[in-house]
C-alpha cells in the first residue's frame, strides 16, 4: 500500500515538496523518524527487514518507495525497503543507481521507487512493473505527481483525489511557507472511499473498497493494518530540509520534526 503526492521544481520557494502515507500491518515493528547509519540517513525504519519507505541524506538526496498492487509474489524476494537505503549509501546519480537495479529487478516483488538528487535537479522513477509500452526507468518531469500502488500518475480515483486536494491546498497558501503539520491533516487523513465499480479489481471487492481511501484503517489476514506513518518533507531553495513525521505508537499518534541544511552547490 502507501500513497504519495509530490511537487518537483515548480514551487517558487520549494524545489521539492512531498506528502506520503505509509500503510502497513500494525504489528510489524517500526522505528520512527531518526538519524541512522552514522548520522548520514534520516528516516523511519522497518525494524523487521531493516529498510525504509522514505529517507533523505545530508547531501541533498532522498528516496521513497511504494509496493505495486498485484496478486502474485516471490516467496524469497529481496527486501524492497532496502532500495532507498542502498541508493543513499551508494553516492551514485539517480539514473546510475536505477540502471543498476534494473539488472536485478526480477528478484524483487513489484515496486515503484523515486530517486532524487536535489542539488543536481535530477529525479528518476524506477519500477519493475512497467506498462507494456513503458520503460523501467523514467526521468520525472517538473510538476505535481502522485504515486500509489500502480505506475506513476496512474489515474486511480484516490490518486486523482489527492492530486486535486493538493493543488487546492497549495493555492490557498500561494507563495508563502507551507505549514506541514496542518497540510498532513488536510491532505492525508481523507477516509473517502470510492464506488466498487470504479476500483482496479485486483483484489477482492471488499479489500479494494477498504484500500480506496487515502487514509486506511482496516483488518487484513494478519490483523489490523492501514496508515501508521504520515510524512511531509520539503526542501527550500536555500537548502533547508524539513522532515515531519506523524506515527502510530501503541495506538497513540506521536510526531517529530527534523530540520537540517544541505549545500545546494555541487563540488
Amino acid at each position: 500500500m502507501c500513497i504519495a503526492v509530490f511537487m518537483w521544481e515548480t514551487h517558487p520557494l520549494y524545489p521539492f515538496i512531498l506528502f506520503l502515507n505509509r500503510d502497513e500491518y500494525h504489528k510489524r515493528p517500526t522505528e520512527p523518524l531518526i538519524w541512522w547509519e552514522g548520522e548520514e540517513i534520516l528516516g523511519g525504519r522497518d525494524a523487521q527487514a531493516g529498510g525504509t519507505w522514505l529517507a533523505s541524506s545530508r547531501d541533498g538526496r532522498l528516496a521513497f518507495i511504494t509496493n505495486f498492487r498485484e496478486l502474485q509474489s516471490i516467496p524469497q524476494a529481496k527486501s524492497r525497503g532496502n532500495l532507498p537505503v542502498d541508493f543513499l549509501q551508494s553516492k551514485k546519480k539517480p539514473i546510475e543507481f536505477a540502471e543498476e537495479v534494473v539488472k536485478e529487478a526480477d528478484q524483487y516483488n513489484g515496486f515503484n521507487l523515486i530517486l532524487v538528487d536535489v542539488r543536481s535537479k535530477s529525479m528518476v522513477y524506477l519500477t519493475n512493473r512497467p506498462e507494456k509500452t513503458g520503460n523501467f526507468v523514467t526521468q520525472v518531469s517538473p510538476g505535481i505527481h502522485v504515486l500509489s500502488n500502480a505506475n506513476l500518475d496512474s489515474p486511480w480515483l484516490k490518486a486523482q483525489r489527492l492530486d486535486h486536494n493538493f493543488k487546492e491546498v497549495l493555492a490557498r497558501y500561494g507563495k508563502d511557507e507551507l505549514p506541514l503539520k496542518e497540510m498532513v491533516g488536510q491532505l492525508m487523513m481523507d477516509t473517502t472511499k470510492d464506488d466498487l465499480s470504479l476500483l482496479p479489481h485486483i483484489y477482492s471487492p471488499e479489500t479494494e473498497y477498504d484500500l480506496s481511501a487515502i487514509y486506511i484503517d482496516t483488518t487484513g489476514p494478519q490483523g489490523r493494518c492501514g496508515t501508521r506513518n504520515q510524512s511531509a518533507l520539503t526542501v527550500k531553495s536555500n537548502g533547508e530540509v524539513c522532515y515531519y513525521e506523524r506515527y502510530l505508537d501503541k495506538d497513540r499518534w506521536k510526531e517529530n520534526t527534523v530540520t537540517y541544511q544541505i549545500e545546494m552547490t555541487t563540488k
